[in-house]
């Protein structure tokens, strides 16, 4: 009898009701991590999402969202007829390009220069350094930029000084605050937005450079046909994900550093809709014009994924 009870446990396909319940057991628990963030998203972002009615009436605070009185797509007529949206709405491709064309490629060549130093620690040193910057508030960077390029007490106008320049007045000339803005975005998040392509770099087999060296590949040739294509998957991932943006910017960056003598390039749809919402309290106003911002983003990263897919074979699904 003992024989027999220890036969069945040694035998094959006895453990499988316990390794099915350790399964189990294991997929619970991961929902019940997953639990809390499922509700919060579900309360702070599915629930709100009734008050887009609000686009389509002419919302009253003291009627509330339901007993307002509906109006169609008549506020969507009006900023599409307005020429100040279609002013900010330029501003803001403009500067989503500009960020695009520097601000997306700063943190790739950062992370390939980065890779090639040889002295570890002085590595470790710059990239630590680098990453400081994102964790100060757009608050502190743009007083940072104010008092930097300052016309009578900034360094900068001090040192051009020495050679006999005149003070310039960069924070209120508008051919030149578009670059300002795209530099203070570089020079806060290039480090940061770098982790992600260290992390890539990190991975890469290094028998694939000794190959090369062997090879005689130089440096240059061995950045372009080995880190590089393992960069891009990465690269295309964050780009889909940037394109989606397009229509949007960031608001602090723009509402702390601009002022009203740079208003025609640096006015965008993000502080035209606070300026609206909040200053004129046109609330169903403002609704329509994010709307319409989200749905133009949707559409453009379904379209450039599906081109992605189609041109690369990458894409987000």
């Amino acid at each position: 009898m003992n024989d027999s009870t220890a036969a069945l446990e040694t035998a094959p396909g006895t453990n499988k009701p316990k390794r099915k319940r350790v399964r189990v057991q294991t997929l619970l628990s991961l929902y019940l991590l997953f639990a809390p963030t499922a509700v919060l998203l579900f309360l702070f972002n599915y629930i709100p999402m009734y008050g887009i009615i609000i686009a389509f009436k002419d919302y009253s605070i003291y009627k509330g969202i339901f007993r307002s009185d509906w109006v169609g797509f008549e506020h969507f007529v009006y900023f599409l007829t307005d020429d100040k949206f279609w002013s900010v709405f330029q501003n803001t491709l403009i500067l989503n390009f500009y960020d695009l064309l520097f601000g997306f490629t700063s943190p790739i060549i950062f992370a390939l220069l980065a890779n090639e130093l040889y002295q570890k620690t002085f590595k470790r040193v710059m990239q630590t350094v680098s990453y400081l910057p994102h964790f100060l508030s757009w608050i502190v960077v743009s007083g940072v930029f104010y008092s930097f390029l300052s016309p009578e007490t900034g360094l900068f106008n001090r040192f051009i000084g020495l050679f006999g320049v005149d003070p310039i007045f960069f924070m209120t000339e508008p051919g030149i605050f578009r670059g300002i803005l795209v530099f203070a975005d570089i020079w806060k998040g290039v480090g940061w937005s770098a982790i992600l392509y260290f992390a890539v770099i990190a991975g890469i087999d290094s028998s694939l450079y000794e190959a090369a060296w062997i090879d005689g590949a130089s440096r240059w040739r061995q950045v372009l046909h080995i880190t590089l294509p393992h960069l891009v998957p990465m690269i295309t991932l964050l780009f889909l994900l940037r394109l989606a943006h397009l229509f949007s910017i960031d608001f602090d960056r723009i509402f702390l550093m601009q002022n009203p003598l740079v208003y025609d390039v640096s006015d965008v749809i993000s502080t035209y809709v606070y300026r609206m919402g909040l200053e004129q309290s046109q609330y169903s106003l403002t609704t329509a014009i994010g709307l319409m911002q989200s749905v133009l983003g949707f559409l453009l990263l379904i379209g450039s994924n599906r081109l992605s897919k189609r041109l690369t074979g990458l894409g987000m699904y």
